[in-house]
């Protein structure tokens, strides 16, 4: 059994230290070997500390050996300099000098903070390995750029170009470090950039200087959630997560979270705090303490918790800045006359939404487009004066997609039926459209996702750096600014409730809505059904009739839920998505209600206990693909009612991310014949997979991706005949690769980037004659050196290594 904890964590730091003693006459490395020795010199006492400390650690077992992890990747660093002739040693001087500096790094943080903020660096090792333990949180990527979740309570960045904030920034510091101010309202009307100021705040150099690590920010929205805040703040410094019975067991957590965390100077962000919230500002600001600043973005002012600030619109100069860059203008504003411009802007009115949405729909149109543009708008007002005026705006941008573009526009409309201020995941999209629309390639629901974050109509969230393109879109999100949510649900509401192919219910309590329980909801036509519940439903659901539903999302927050009773009759169903909101997987009831669906392709379960749903024996001959995310799998698919094979004869693809207790593939999984895609990734308990799993002779997709514990693949995976891409990247565990992998005659990729244990390759690998793009990292790219001149068709992509440590910023 691998040792855990501080003693585990202890042992590889012996290991490191021993490695460079052993490298002390390498001449070419003498000063950064120096500088790592002084480094762990001083490291020493720290580590004994944390061993002692090991039963404090409770809960944290996982995350210890995350860094135990991250640290054997300085052992192997140096085994290979070790070991590198001459000619290659060059390679390796800058890699030393990064792991010294990774290491003094995490000198300063134990000195400084303590295991406190150990606890918050190891938070920090999870999203750098893309360990997205939570999806809702509030990281907003502008103009497709990719970048890491920062983990719960981070930061969003701002978007890329942001104009006329420098005033409003240095009135707001001002304002919000002035002795005695505890709480500060940015207010202002949706879209004028609220969200923005506050993330541009918690940037700047000064604030930063001020409160270092200690910024959190939650987004509150339309319906507060005071446990959830609260668990939030929790497991944002990486500590164990409470769990409260009523609100005063939460507000003595909060008072806790805040006694403890506010010892050092603490900046809270609650943004998107709507009116009637003003319970949740009492909570937080009776907490009050010296150095503790609480910065709220809200349409209302507030004015009984402080004096607001209001943001102003852009004035003329710069909203013409932002729409130049929005439109993509430059060298092209000599083809569009300068009135055009201007009559647009004018009628924007400084709003910033306003102006990128529009702009960007403008952008590089003829300008036919831009003249009828304006021309319509002279037949109404041209003043925004409210946001019903701001939503009409924004409606001209969408209309504009009807008539070249209207798929993209019933896209849009799709994201309006989730919750608000929560992430959506590309992989539900990629589902619904399918079935809904046709999109049988998910990089085209890709693609237009892409063209609806080019015209600033939601924003494109990427977790992961690497851009693979092997049509691995788990960590692919969308988000969308709450005005354009409601101008996507204003859409849906257009049509009487009898006509409307989309269907939006939202459950307080067991308050079901009047129209329903006047069963005017009866035999609706909808195709598409998305239904949420908050914490305190029970689950006692009230008859519907949905008849031509296909796809069906359930939202819900509770530890136990319960199928409505109405999915029995939904025989057109084709996609069901159910997500759970809480902390921990939910416990699930009345599954059986989907057997013998005979039209359901398609299954997606978000942090869902697997083994609640397997007790029932269901038969889904119809289910192509499955996928559980975040789910606890436990003994799911061995000890319950469902046989693998008997439930889903014919599956043909699977995903299993972020499962955390999945530590063996169950060999029932091998019984699966019919499946092509079989996906597990970031399970990083994961270390065994089945003898048999040659068995699926069908499969072309096998990827195994950041399966930190898996060691070795089986050796039956040679008889995969059929497997294209193969895909072992961060599974750091992995020593060799099967002797006859050769007889994967199909195999036409391989990415194995960060197997850093690798010390050979098979030599059957000349037989994959098929082989064309191999992806790995300097160190590997060595070992296929050898076999270069048999394999003529292969192209080696070599992953510059990220080694080490650097998560400790």
């Amino acid at each position: 059994m691998a040792l855990i904890g501080g003693a585990g964590l202890s042992v590889t730091f012996w290991t490191l230290c021993d490695s460079v003693k052993q490298m002390k006459d390498i001449l070419m490395f003498k000063p950064q070997l120096r500088d790592i020795k002084s480094t762990l010199d001083s490291l020493e006492p720290l580590i004994k500390e944390m061993a002692e400390c090991e039963k404090e650690l409770d809960g944290q077992e996982e995350e210890l050996e995350n860094l135990r992890v991250e640290m054997e990747g300085g052992v192997e660093l140096i085994r290979k300099c070790s070991k590198a002739s001459r000619f290659k040693q060059y390679k390796y001087g800058s890699r030393l000098v990064e792991l010294s500096k990774s290491l003094q790094r995490l000198l300063g943080i134990l000195k400084v903070q303590g295991i406190r903020d150990v606890k918050k660096a190891l938070v920090s090792v999870r999203n750098i390995e893309n360990v997205v333990h939570r999806i809702e949180g509030n990281c907003v990527i502008q103009n497709n750029q990719s970048e890491k979740i920062e983990g719960w309570c981070a930061v969003p960045e701002p978007p890329t170009i942001t104009v006329g904030l420098d005033v409003p920034l240095w009135e707001l510091k001002k304002k919000l470090f002035t002795d005695g101010v505890s709480m500060v309202i940015i207010t202002a009307p949706g879209g004028c950039g609220k969200t923005t100021l506050a993330t541009k705040l918690c940037q700047d150099a000064e604030v930063k200087d001020k409160f270092k690590s200690n910024v959190f920010f939650v987004t509150v929205s339309k319906k507060p959630n005071l446990y959830l805040i609260v668990q939030e703040l929790y497991h944002g410094t990486g500590a164990q997560v409470p769990d409260f019975q009523n609100e005063a067991t939460a507000v003595s957590w909060l008072q806790q979270f805040l006694k403890k965390t506010g010892q050092n100077p603490m900046l809270l962000v609650l943004d998107d705090v709507w009116a009637g919230s003003e319970f949740i500002l009492e909570k937080f600001d009776e907490l009050k303490m010296s150095d503790y600043k609480i910065l709220v973005t809200s349409r209302s002012a507030f004015p009984r918790f402080g004096s607001p600030y209001y943001l102003e619109c852009l004035n003329d100069k710069d909203a013409m800045a932002l729409f130049h860059h929005a439109a993509s203008l430059g060298d092209r504003s000599s083809y569009i006359s300068e009135d055009l411009p201007k009559k647009i802007v004018e009628r924007c009115m400084g709003f910033p939404l306003a102006i990128t949405v529009v702009g960007r729909s403008l952008c590089g149109q003829p300008i036919e487009i831009w003249q009828k543009r304006v021309l319509e708008w002279s037949r109404g007002s041209s003043v925004l004066e409210s946001e019903h005026d701001l939503l009409d705006c924004l409606q001209s941008s969408l209309d504009a997609l009807d008539e070249e573009k209207s798929l993209i526009r019933e896209c849009f409309i799709d994201l309006g039926l989730f919750p608000e201020d929560k992430r959506i995941s590309a992989a539900v999209l990629i589902d619904m459209w399918a079935e809904l629309y046709g999109i049988n390639e998910d990089i085209s629901s890709i693609v237009n996702l892409y063209e609806l974050a080019s015209r600033s109509l939601a924003n494109l969230v990427v977790t992961r750096n690497d851009k693979d393109g092997d049509g691995y879109y788990t960590e692919h999100f969308v988000t969308q600014h709450d005005m354009l949510r409601e101008l996507a649900i204003q859409q849906i509401s257009r049509e009487p409730l009898q006509q409307r192919m989309r269907l939006m219910i939202d459950i307080s309590g067991d308050n079901f809505p009047m129209s329903w329980k006047e069963q005017k909801y009866q035999s609706l036509i909808a195709r598409l059904v998305s239904i949420s519940t908050d914490e305190e439903f029970s689950s006692k659901w009230q008859n519907l009739q949905l008849p031509e539903a296909e796809v069906l999302i359930l939202n819900f927050q509770t530890k136990y839920y319960a199928l409505p009773v109405f999915v029995e009759e939904m025989n057109k169903l084709k996609t069901l998505v159910l997500t759970s909101s809480g902390i921990s997987p939910a416990e699930l009831n009345n599954f059986q209600l989907v057997d013998l669906k005979p039209n359901l392709k398609r299954i997606r379960l978000e942090r869902i206990s697997f083994p609640s749903i397997s007790r029932y024996p269901i038969q889904l001959k119809s289910l192509k693909k499955i996928s559980l995310f975040m789910c606890s799998i436990g003994q799911g698919f061995g000890n319950g009612s469902i046989h693998i094979s008997e439930a889903f004869p014919n599956l043909v693809e699977m995903n299993i991310d972020y499962c955390n207790d999945l530590v063996e593939l169950p060999p029932q999984l091998c019984d699966l014949i019919q499946l092509k895609k079989l996906s597990v990734t970031n399970s990083h308990k994961l270390s065994v997979l089945p003898e048999d799993i040659g068995n699926l002779v069908n499969l072309e997709l096998l990827r195994l991706r950041c399966c930190t514990d898996l060691s070795e693949l089986p050796g039956s995976i040679r008889n995969l005949k059929n497997l294209k891409l193969l895909d072992i990247s961060n599974c750091f565990s992995i020593k060799e690769l099967p002797e006859d992998i050769g007889e994967m005659c199909s195999l036409e990729k391989l990415n194995m980037r960060q197997c850093s244990r690798l010390n050979e390759l098979p030599s059957s690998v000349v037989d994959l004659e098929k082989l064309m793009e191999v992806t790995c990292d300097e160190e590997t790219e060595i070992l296929w050196e050898p076999f270069l001149p048999y394999l003529r068709n292969i192209h080696i992509k070599v992953v510059k290594e990220d080694i080490n440590l650097n998560w400790l910023h």
